[in-house]
């Protein structure tokens, strides 16, 4: 009994999978307010009411394909902040996880963007859980320089904000290099990497 059960949990992992990925690959013509959840099922081959066996709703789906974005950066966005020698190592390291995320997820990158002011309320309050999520991270990170001796709370956050910002800004410029020449890609690379520094000196002059 436990080996059949075994094996009908992996095939309603298996479905559900297929139901985002296909969902997905929907959402790269068109926006998830407009997305049927009939589009879906048929493009994975299951009948609609299979549907609600693994999601309420399109927005839950959504939400589901938030975590599925972003969720699993949250440790390599600690371990690019942890143990950086300096500034200037952060912001190196920062902007190569940027480029290799974007260029092994590009309809993942796409979806964040397009859905973190798009129309369904759940999706968009999903996105910006995870994005302030990434800021306190990165804040907790940052607590531990030198250079924040002296930094209340509330300053660090707006910090580590300004990085998470431009961290998104970084991934829409690969993005839109995707397809460019390895010559435009390394201008998009200097352009963040100036962007991230620019941040870098202003926290070195903050007077608060």
């Amino acid at each position: 009994m436990s080996h059949t059960f075994g094996i009908r949990q992996a095939q309603k992992q298996k479905t559900r999978q297929a139901l985002l990925d296909a969902a997905l690959g929907l959402l790269e013509e068109q926006s998830l307010s407009s997305l049927g959840l009939r589009e879906v099922t048929r493009a994975v081959g299951v009948a609609p009411t299979a549907f609600y066996r693994h999601f309420r709703s399109t927005a839950d789906l959504g939400v589901a394909l938030v975590e599925e974005a972003l969720g699993s950066l949250h440790p390599m966005i600690r371990t690019t902040v942890t143990n950086a020698d300096s500034s200037e190592e952060r912001i190196t390291r920062a902007v190569e996880l940027i480029a290799r995320h974007v260029s092994a997820y590009p309809a993942h990158v796409r979806f964040i963007a397009r859905e973190r002011h798009g129309g369904v309320q759940p999706v968009r309050e999903a996105i910006r859980a995870q994005l302030v999520r990434f800021a306190e991270e990165v804040k907790a990170e940052l607590a531990k320089d030198p250079e924040s001796e002296g930094w209340n709370d509330d300053d660090l956050l707006m910090l580590a904000h300004l990085y998470v910002d431009q961290m998104l800004i970084t991934a829409s410029l690969f993005l839109e290099a995707l397809e460019a020449s390895d010559d435009e890609r390394e201008r998009v690379t200097q352009v963040a990497t100036r962007q991230m520094r620019l941040i870098s000196i202003g926290r070195h002059h903050w007077l608060g």
